[in-house]
């Protein structure tokens, strides 16, 4: 439905007056539209993290200078945000690599006679399908309100095209049915993956899509089967980085493939500016309120921020994506802070307190390094929580977090101050959810979300 403009560079894509878009006819070729990174693993929404609390603009001048609208009005959480802007990235984009999936899903049973090579058939299936799952996740956790099992059935989701078609309307689901379709989709994706780790990260393994149910069922507040499958995806792998062997002045201080990266993905490429971890981001700096969390011996300090000292701000340096734009792929640093939530959640504390020890040790350096013990629950997993902020900050996971802590009765309030105006976001506020593009609701006439 959104898709008639799409455009790729690879000689065997077509650009066509009609649905017949993307005419691969080799399995290397299907695979060759799965490596296409620029369209699969720079799609997340970065509205999320516009408007969560990770960052303040250094000043009122800051914020009117800000390059689009779209920018200065996500973090007042204005009702329209898009102030009449159309073709918005966030939600285009997505739905540009859910189209690629469902072409490569059509085509690739039509090449099982032609040529066969089972594996590379198996993985180019599972593939297709985890993307289009991430990708339907990564689309209703921002354009659609927090799962509720009491209401998932009647509360809006997302359109879920599952055909390669643009000329056919696809209604919006259920939260419900939404995040049905996004499991069913990893399911059938596990067997279809490789046990072992690509050395390309931006290609999903059976870790990644067992991290990508922990990460689903953590949002939908199923801490039991977020703990499951957390542990399906430790048993493959747990390596952590040690913060201790991390650049301080490099301007990019991981490596790509680094060894905590299961699935490399990151939020839309180039569409705004303050969204950037770069000293040239002089518009904002680091929530001082954030900082304030950080012990003054945490490694993170110095390896998440840099001081411009220019303007005497705190700026985030290049996370596990290396590019400018804010990672948010899965990896085992994720793994091990839902696997420690889990465990407090059902009252085994001490455990809890020993998983997230193991990811803090590497935080911080030996001398300074000091375990956690003896907290009650309630004490220990507001600790966790906040480890959970300070180690997955500019990930576009803190606006999840927020919807279902808020809907657990967390009830935290973020503030604004602006030109001496105060702006409000109250827990559970329609707001939490973003609109969906005007042209998107001129085009399809599906219902808008409420703001």
């Amino acid at each position: 439905m959104l898709m008639t403009f799409f455009s790729c560079q690879k000689d065997f894509l077509e650009v066509k007056p009609n649905t017949g878009i993307l005419t691969p006819t080799t399995l290397n070729e299907l695979q060759g539209l799965l490596e296409n990174a620029d369209v699969l693993n720079k799609s997340t929404p970065a509205l999320s993290q516009m408007a969560s609390d990770d960052y303040v603009f250094t000043s009122y001048e800051s914020w009117q200078s800000a390059l689009t609208a779209t920018e200065r009005n996500s973090y007042i959480w204005a009702k329209d945000i898009f102030a009449g802007a159309n073709q918005i990235s966030d939600w285009t984009f997505g739905y540009k690599g859910v189209f690629y999936c469902n072409n490569i899903l059509e085509i690739l049973p039509r090449l099982r006679d032609k040529e066969f090579n089972i594996r590379q058939y198996k993985t180019i299936d599972g593939w297709a399908h985890f993307m289009r799952a991430y990708l339907f996740y990564d689309l209703v956790r921002n354009f659609s309100t927090v799962y509720d099992s009491g209401t998932a059935s009647t509360d809006m989701g997302i359109p879920l095209p599952l055909e390669a078609r643009v000329d056919k309307i696809v209604p919006r689901s259920s939260v419900k049915d939404t995040y049905a379709q996004i499991l069913t989709d990893i399911q059938y994706a596990v067997p279809a993956l490789d046990i072992i780790l690509p050395v390309n990260n931006n290609r999903p393994s059976r870790a990644a899509a067992y991290a990508l149910f922990s990460r689903v069922f953590l949002s939908m507040r199923e801490y039991s089967k977020a703990e499951l499958y957390a542990d399906s995806a430790l048993a493959i792998t747990k390596a952590l980085i040690d913060y201790n062997g991390i650049s301080t002045t490099a301007t990019s201080p991981f490596q790509i493939n680094n060894v905590e990266t299961i699935l490399s993905t990151g939020a839309i490429l180039g569409q705004y500016q303050i969204t950037y971890p770069s000293s040239i981001n002089t518009q904002v700096t680091v929530n001082p309120e954030l900082i304030a969390l950080y012990d003054k011996n945490d490694l993170r300090l110095s390896v998440f921020f840099r001081l411009n000292t220019a303007t005497n701000t705190l700026y985030v340096r290049r996370g596990y994506f290396l590019q400018t734009t804010p990672f948010t792929g899965l990896a085992t640093d994720e793994l091990y802070l839902i696997k420690s939530e889990c465990l407090v959640r059902r009252n085994e504390v001490n455990e809890s307190l020993v998983w997230l020890n193991n990811l803090l040790r590497k935080r911080f350096s030996v001398a300074n390094f000091r375990e956690i013990s003896g907290l009650n629950q309630q004490t220990a997993l507001q600790v966790i929580l906040n480890e959970r902020r300070k180690e997955l900050v500019w990930r576009t996971l803190r606006w999840t977090d927020l919807k279902r802590l808020n809907k657990e009765g967390a009830n935290i309030t973020l503030t604004r101050s602006l030109n001496g105006v105060t702006y409000n976001l109250p827990p559970n506020d329609p707001r939490y959810i973003f609109p969906i593009p005007d042209d998107e609701i001129a085009l399809s006439g599906i219902p808008q979300n409420q703001r």
